[in-house]
């Protein structure tokens, strides 16, 4: 009889061999609606599988018989160390998962010595997570029609000590996440058997809303109208408060505020690439947002070696969407980004056992990332190169 493989269905993490045994803990943690917030993708979800299919495409083609001892993660970005390359990324209603969502997140990151973005739609202040965490700090910025809101929030940042900015250009009109909507009857109410499924995760119930309420948008909730503070009542209204207005102009606005390195995140296309080079900006992130946004996207993994090639050596360059394992940061190092940003798998960690759980997703992405290095005869992640790699952006 063939072996059939089984799907993970402890709870131990202990247990847990990978972020795909983190997401089977996280899922069962948290009600359905708050996982299928984290999980879901825009429309008909071809952008988020895609993604994971852009990986698959790409395979090693690994040298052998060359030492490998002594090998490093090591890396540096804008000047500063980094124990490994990569970053989490930015994400909102964090408290959602766990009631010191955005905190145990930045703490886990500053124990790995990465950096952490907290996220414009945080549910935590920005000081707080400063105060509490420390570490290094980015921040993500959403613009909105408002603009002192993203003046308050430069303004705050810079001034509790946060490194970088990382201006969010792909969400001025927001993505229809279908699946997501469908726990709701209208906005900010969740239909009767969303409700109930609270009751059959009563560890969360007592964590979260019981011992601090609804999460609410710490950083933006004084130029929030009434009832759109919380995290259930503000998520169908926030949409509506983005500006479709945003344009390159806006950079040199983005520079009256912010002292520090500015990353453009949402970049696409080598033009765009080009153009945040030609205004001085520090980095960009290649991004789809996950999936979230524009259904029907290209990957990012996919246009990544063209961009790199053409402003690598003017600006760093950072990408996201769809990082679940070792192999998948590997290939994006080895085809030009200096750094990979990690979303859903670290919040998988957070939903499944909080700060705890977060380390454990950057711990196995660790060590999977040097083990893929031996395997590659690396002995660094700057000895990775498209030499290794066959399919799009790799050998011929």
């Amino acid at each position: 009889m063939p072996w059939k493989r089984r799907p993970f269905t402890g709870r131990d993490l202990s247990a847990v061999l990978n972020i795909a045994d983190l997401r089977e803990v996280a899922r069962r943690s948290v009600p359905g609606f708050v996982f299928e917030y984290v999980e879901g993708g825009a429309e008909d979800e071809a952008t988020l599988h895609g993604n994971r299919a852009a990986f698959a495409a790409l395979k090693f083609v690994p040298p052998t018989l060359v030492p490998t001892e002594g090998r490093t993660l090591a890396t540096e970005l804008f000047g500063t160390p980094m124990q490994a390359p990569f970053a989490i990324a930015p994400t909102g209603l964090n408290g959602m998962l766990h009631p010191q969502g955005d905190v145990a997140l930045a703490r886990a990151a500053a124990a790995a010595g990465i950096p952490y973005t907290l996220s414009t739609v945080s549910t935590t202040l920005l000081q707080d997570v400063a105060r509490q965490a420390g570490g290094r700090l980015w921040m993500q910025l959403y613009v909105m029609r408002n603009r002192a809101i993203a003046e308050d929030i430069m303004h705050r940042a810079a001034a509790n000590g946060y490194e970088a900015l990382l201006f969010t250009t792909d969400a001025n009109v927001f993505g229809s996440r279908e699946w997501d909507k469908r726990n709701y009857s209208s906005p900010g109410r969740p239909r009767l058997r969303a409700a109930l499924d609270v009751l059959r995760h009563p560890h969360w119930l007592t964590q979260v809303l019981l011992r601090q309420g609804m999460p609410r948008f710490r950083n933006i909730e004084a130029f929030l109208p009434p009832g759109a503070a919380t995290a259930v009542g503000g998520s169908t209204i926030i949409p509506q408060m983005f500006a479709p207005t945003l344009a390159w102009e806006d950079i040199a606005w983005v520079r009256e505020h912010w002292p520090h390195k500015l990353l453009i995140k949402g970049v696409l296309t080598v033009a765009d690439a080009h153009q945040a080079a030609a205004l001085g900006c520090d980095g960009i992130v290649l991004t789809n947002h996950g999936g979230r946004q524009l259904d029907s996207c290209v990957a990012p993994i996919e246009v990544l070696p063209e961009i790199a090639a053409a402003v690598g050596g003017r600006l760093r360059v950072l990408i996201d969407s769809g990082f679940r394992r070792g192999t998948d940061i590997a290939k994006a190092l080895a085809l030009g980004a200096d750094a990979v940003l990690l979303g859903r798998a670290t919040l998988y960690g957070l939903a499944a056992a909080g700060e705890e759980g977060v380390a454990s997703a950057l711990q196995m992405l660790s060590i999977e990332l040097d083990r893929v290095l031996g395997q590659l005869s690396c002995r660094s992640v700057r000895d990775l190169g498209p030499h290794l790699l066959r399919g799009p952006g790799g050998i011929a």
